[in-house]
């Protein structure tokens, strides 16, 4: 017995530590051969992101497999001849972007696969409406105030695409779209939607590791698609006039890749660039050689635009969802040559070009006086909505983001409490959780330019919940 317990004290018997020992070097050999294969099979300056883009590729072409044990930071970092600190920065891009896990003194190995955890973008909208809710979560235009479309079907007359290797953007409206871009666009093109041309631009631009500037809070998806391709996502603050110069400032203290932002009717401030803070903003950046995306879904188009300053950093996106309809489907994206030139030739090996008929209409409609009256009478529409709301929110001492467009930002005290509480009207607005990066958020987002009657009613029920504390008594 008092063998035994001795056994114990000493951490076991001797089977008991020879069998650790002999599973201890197979987990030694097993990661030793991992950074022969890392190594090995490496070529290229030996930069952080470049090693970090390598071992993502041996993971997803099944060359280091799920469970996979990697040596420690000062093994991998003999191994592959680098600083300590380069590896440690290799560790942790593969770990923000899923690719790797690390256990403490266990040690850090390939992530086995798994179910993806639910995007941002799905946090946002409530998984039913039973007719019986109004829905204010969507940030998507009133459908009353878009144009008819069925009379330019109707009327709809293009000749059929005779070869897969016409110019992917009707002449027409390519002439449409450079008269009104905000900068002399090198290269011009149109894609399905902003979503698409965000994606697409992300990929031709980021990296694991790729150190990329947003706005926060920010457009949740955009959110969603980085942290997907493994880039350091950097939050920079906004206020009524557009990013904040000092943010912008103090980040490129170190580096940036990318910086995206949205120049007008920010999702989901409301915040617009002035003219005084974009020229802030490209002095900032004259000569970092960050590449500037820009998102522009305004109703009328932003004529601001660092590209006005800075035409070679730049990429300009503008969507026409909001304006002529969500049907439509169409994002124009020029600016810098290089990234706008390279979407299109990787386009060529997929769809190739987005729906000819399409982009005639969308030239018909941008044409048309009518449909043009029509846009800027729902601006001015959604200006209304909105005023109607905040004036109660004023009165009530509701704090909410400074701006325009057809949603608020709106500060509350309790978020959950504050959801609940509508939600039992059935009323539904939009967490504001998916619109940070932390997900952690004391904000709700309210599309006030779905609401077309009630407004009074519907702002002091807001302002009630915005300033309900602690868990809703309901």
């Amino acid at each position: 017995m008092r063998q035994e317990r001795k056994a114990d004290r000493n951490g076991g018997s001797a089977s008991d530590k020879r069998a650790r020992r002999h599973r201890s070097t197979e987990v030694d050999n097993g990661a030793e051969a991992a950074l022969e294969l890392i190594a090995g099979t490496f070529s290229g300056a030996r930069t952080a992101n470049q090693i970090a883009a390598h071992i993502a590729r041996l993971v997803a072409r099944g060359r280091l497999t799920p469970g996979q044990r990697l040596p420690t930071v000062r093994r991998s970092a003999a191994g592959l001849e680098v600083s300590a600190t380069t590896m440690g920065e290799v560790w942790q891009t593969l770990n923000r972007s899923g690719v790797i896990e690390t256990g403490g003194r266990r040690g850090t190995f390939v992530r086995a696969a798994a179910a993806a955890s639910a995007p941002r973008f799905w946090q946002l909208y409530p998984p039913d409406n039973d007719g019986r809710t109004l829905d204010l979560s969507e940030g998507v235009p009133d459908p009353r105030l878009l144009p008819d479309l069925q009379p330019f079907l109707a009327g709809l007359q293009i000749a059929s695409t005779t070869s897969y290797l016409d110019a992917p953007l009707l002449p027409d409206l390519e002439g449409l779209l450079r008269k009104a871009w905000p900068f002399a666009p090198e290269a011009i093109t149109v894609v399905d939607g902003a979503l698409d041309a965000l994606d697409r631009l992300i990929a031709q631009t980021v990296r694991p590791g790729t150190r990329v500037l947003v706005e926060e809070p920010g457009f949740p998806p955009l959110y969603d698609l980085l942290e997907l391709a493994g880039a350091e996502v950097v939050g920079l603050e906004v206020d009524a006039a557009g990013m904040v110069p000092g943010a912008l400032r103090g980040a490129l203290r170190q580096f940036a890749d990318v910086l995206m932002l949205q120049p007008a009717e920010q999702n989901p401030t409301g915040a617009s660039l002035t003219e005084s803070r974009a020229m802030e903003l490209a002095e900032i950046l004259l000569d970092s050689g960050t590449l500037i995306i820009e998102d522009d879904h305004s109703p009328l188009g932003s004529s601001i635009s660092l590209g006005r300053h800075l035409p070679d950093q730049t990429v300009h996106v503008r969507s026409f969802s909001k304006t002529h309809g969500p049907e439509i489907r169409l994002a124009a994206v020029g600016g810098a040559g290089v990234p706008v030139r390279s979407l299109i030739r990787r386009r060529q090996l997929g769809p190739g070009w987005s729906s000819r008929f399409l982009q005639q209409l969308l030239v018909d409609l941008l044409i048309d006086e009518e449909v043009a009256a029509g846009v800027t009478a729902a601006q001015r529409s959604y200006a209304d909505r909105r005023r109607a709301i905040t004036d109660v929110l004023d009165e009530r001492g509701v704090r909410y983001g400074p701006g325009s467009g057809m949603n608020l930002w709106i500060e509350v005290a309790d978020e959950r409490s504050a959801l609940v509480a509508l939600a039992a009207q059935g009323i539904v607005v939009a967490p504001g959780g998916p619109f940070v990066l932390r997900n952690q958020s004391n904000h709700i987002r309210v599309t006030v330019g779905a609401v077309t009657e009630g407004h009074t009613e519907l702002a002091h029920s807001i302002a009630d919940a915005a300033l309900r504390r602690g868990r809703a008594n309901i």
